[in-house]
């Protein structure tokens, strides 16, 4: 039962990311939280861009690659029980503009966060698995929709 459903979507969770204002929404969301971090007075300008880089990549991470389903009932069959958001975005569909916007701005948080730290060893480490622990969860190889052959709902 789908009470107060308004939509023509079968999964509105496929196309969430493609709505009006969304990326501005994300990007400034991130800015909210570099500058919250920057008015913690005992956090240096390293430590600030470094928690803000591991704060998005690890909230990233839990939103689209390990809370599987949909915030909502869906007439879709239970098809998308078993999917991340990443794989339900789109519909499975490989480079497109919403999974390129999202694949590119924690790179360019982590090149941000590389060059306010001066590169130093620790900070670079910690941004640099950051980095990996949500990039490598988008790669095509690894989805779900891909294996069990599922393009479209």
């Amino acid at each position: 039962m789908n009470v107060g459903v308004a939509h023509s979507e079968v999964n509105p969770n496929t196309r969430v990311m493609n709505s009006r204002g969304i990326w501005l929404t994300y990007a400034l969301g991130v800015g909210i939280l570099h500058i919250v971090l920057l008015s913690i007075p005992f956090f240096s300008v390293p430590v600030v861009w470094t928690l803000t880089n591991v704060i998005h990549n690890l909230g990233m991470y839990v939103f689209m690659h390990a809370v599987k389903g949909t915030p909502f009932e869906t007439p879709d069959q239970g098809k998308a029980r078993l999917l991340t958001h990443w794989e339900q975005l789109d519909y499975g569909v490989q480079f497109t503009s919403s999974r390129k916007f999202f694949t590119i701005s924690p790179i360019i948080l982590y090149s941000l966060a590389s060059f306010y730290t001066k590169y130093d060893t620790t900070h670079f480490v910690i941004n640099t698995a950051s980095l990996l622990s949500v990039l490598i969860p988008k790669l095509p190889q690894l989805h779900r929709v891909r294996i069990f052959g599922i393009n479209k709902y």
